[in-house]
């Protein structure tokens, strides 16, 4: 063998060997326990302010959504109820900022759907900012006829789908 040849076969030993593993001188800790499913689902874990859990858990489910009348986007009394609920968690919370999602249903054009969306998402928005929660915590949109619950083409589906729904964003 020649020098070089020599040369280049100790280098790539030195390679090789400088690539081996070496066990770290320290031990990561122990994994932690967490919440499994079963506790999630009896309860043992409760969920944190401001997330989706935590809302819908404070206020009510059934609080964080607001139903219409076809074609229409005025607050009546138990619309005003639920975002009365709402208005007091979003109080409690004041780092909490959320999303009004204003859904139409299936009948009417894709422009109508999308324009009455905003205007039931804008009617719930304007009666939280009444009742005192700053303008700048909720944002809206309208998804018109594009994200419907209830996907059957009758009465009861349609009015699952004429809605405004509060969704946390934090």
């Amino acid at each position: 063998m020649t020098k070089s040849a020599l040369f280049l076969s100790a280098a790539a030993t030195l390679a090789l060997a400088a690539c081996a593993k070496k066990p770290p001188e320290q031990l990561p800790p122990a994994p932690q326990e967490t919440a499994t499913p079963e506790a999630v689902e009896t309860g043992a874990a409760t969920p944190g302010p401001g997330t989706q859990d935590h809302f819908e858990t404070a206020v009510g489910a059934v609080n964080t959504i607001v139903y219409f009348d076809t074609d229409q986007y005025d607050i009546d009394s138990e619309d005003g109820s639920k975002l009365q609920a709402q208005a007091r968690y979003f109080a409690q919370y004041p780092n909490v900022n959320f999303t009004i999602e204003g859904h139409a249903d299936e009948r009417g054009t894709r422009e109508y759907n999308l324009a009455l969306g905003e205007r039931r998402a804008n009617a719930a928005k304007n009666y939280l900012v009444s009742l005192g929660i700053p303008a700048a915590r909720i944002r809206t949109v309208s998804y018109g006829k594009e994200r419907p619950v209830a996907l059957d083409s009758s009465e009861a589906a349609w009015a699952q789908n004429r809605r405004a729904a509060t969704v946390v964003i934090n």
